[in-house]
């Protein structure tokens, strides 16, 4: 991933040259950074980004991710994934902090591997958005401000150095969290049901209204894995307590509540965008799976 990618995202910030020669990329911003002509720029879009990012914040803000949100006052800790659409909405210039963005590239080279989607805090449980005392933001900011040193510091193993402060943060932020705990080592059947997830979260989010999703049904997800439909829906179903088609409603409906809030898509253009013959069949759905009609729910979220 080039330096210009992380730049098209962040164009106002200054983030020095980053010295890098090994595999992947890194790259640290000072949030004040972005804040330069706040009042002119258009608000940041809600989508997934190729890259991890952790952001230290202070301030009033808020965090939008998959179909949740959450309004800070304080200081907070946000781990964002490649894999969830999401957004930060300062409500004012009034923002301090740092945040990194780097690739899961950017740490293969360490001693035994690091898996990124294996370590607790990024995993599909946990709570991206930690808020902070005082203390642990200064413990946090510490972590930063050696990033922001040493990038472009000429130093021959300053990438190396990148890695281990990288490391340190990440495993503080676990720290945080101390009822996550790591994954245990997947069985056949775990990795099946991973790879179903995987190939679920691929079919989104939708950018425009013509496109359509690749795959719509239970045997549609089996014969892409290569196993029987019937086989599936009993492992997801030892696995994580719902059927196949269960899962498939839940994270359609996760889809159609982002698109209902975040977009000014018709309802028509979202039932046909995810694969419902007619928008009454979608509005039946819609109503099902989370109590109230479509256009409701529009409405509200707009309050």
């Amino acid at each position: 991933m080039s330096t210009a990618l992380f730049q098209e995202f962040y164009p106002a910030a200054k983030p020095g040259p980053s010295g890098l020669r090994a595999t992947g990329q890194f790259k640290v911003f000072d949030v004040a950074d972005l804040m330069v002509d706040f009042g002119n720029r258009p608000p940041m879009g809600f989508d997934r980004r190729p890259f991890y990012k952790i952001s230290l914040v202070r301030g009033q803000s808020r965090v939008e991710y998959a179909d949740r949100e959450l309004e800070l006052n304080g200081p907070a800790l946000w781990f964002a994934t490649s894999r969830v659409p999401y957004r930060w909405h300062p409500h004012n210039a009034h923002q301090t902090g740092y945040l990194c963005l780097f690739t899961d590239e950017f740490l293969l080279p360490v001693k035994g591997g690091v898996v990124l989607e294996e370590l607790p805090v990024f995993g599909p449980a946990a709570c991206p958005v930690l808020e902070l005392s005082e203390d642990e933001y200064a413990a946090i900011e510490a972590i930063f401000e050696k990033m922001r040193r040493e990038v472009g510091s000429g130093y021959t193993y300053s990438t190396e150095l990148l890695r281990a402060y990288l490391l340190e943060l990440i495993y503080y932020g676990q720290k945080l969290r101390p009822d996550l705990v790591p994954l245990p080592a997947p069985t056949a059947a775990g990795r099946l049901a991973a790879q179903f997830a995987e190939l679920l979260e691929r079919q989104f989010p939708l950018a425009a209204p013509r496109q359509q999703l690749a795959l719509r049904t239970a045997r549609d997800y089996a014969n892409a894995l290569a196993v029987h439909v019937n086989h599936l829906n009993r492992v997801l179903k030892e696995a994580t307590g719902y059927t196949t088609t269960a899962l498939l409603a839940s994270r359609t409906a996760q889809e159609a509540r982002q698109l209902l809030k975040q977009s000014s898509w018709t309802v028509a253009e979202i039932a046909d965008s995810l694969g419902f013959t007619d928008t009454a069949h979608f509005c039946h759905f819609f109503k099902r799976q989370t109590g109230v009609a479509p256009g409701d729910f529009r409405t509200a979220a707009a309050v």
